[in-house]
């Protein structure tokens, strides 16, 4: 079973998203915020992490690139989950590493499609 972490300081998204992702079998970590996050990631070591880009405490752009800078968590697929949709903000979180970017609010279906292409491109 997949381990996916999900970072995101609204509750309603993370419940929502978790939800789907353990009734496609998933199991998921949450964290509130970035710092809460990339600690978690440490311990957990996830499959996959889904990470909001506005948060308190600590955003998306500095998580990924903590993450991207440790050599044991630098290869897990970073997925942007945020509703920040301008092509700005979409172009820097991919520069930054981000494989993909998910728009809120988010259909099932693009959140599942896009888990599973990421974790059978990074186990193949």
């Amino acid at each position: 079973m997949s381990l996916v972490l999900y970072i995101d300081d609204n509750r309603i998204m993370l419940e929502n998203g978790t939800e789907m992702l353990e009734l496609a079998g998933y199991e998921v970590i949450v964290a509130c915020n970035g710092e809460e996050g990339f600690a978690l990631a440490k311990e957990k070591k996830p499959d996959i992490i889904l990470c909001d880009v506005i948060m308190p405490v600590q955003d998306g752009y500095t998580t990924i690139t903590q993450l991207k800078n440790d050599t044991t968590l630098a290869q897990i697929p970073f997925v942007f989950v945020t509703a920040s949709a301008e092509k700005s903000e979409i172009n820097k979180g991919l520069k930054l590493g981000a494989v993909a970017y998910i728009r809120k609010p988010f259909e099932g279906d693009e959140l599942l499609d896009t888990v599973n292409k990421w974790l059978r491109s990074s186990n193949p």
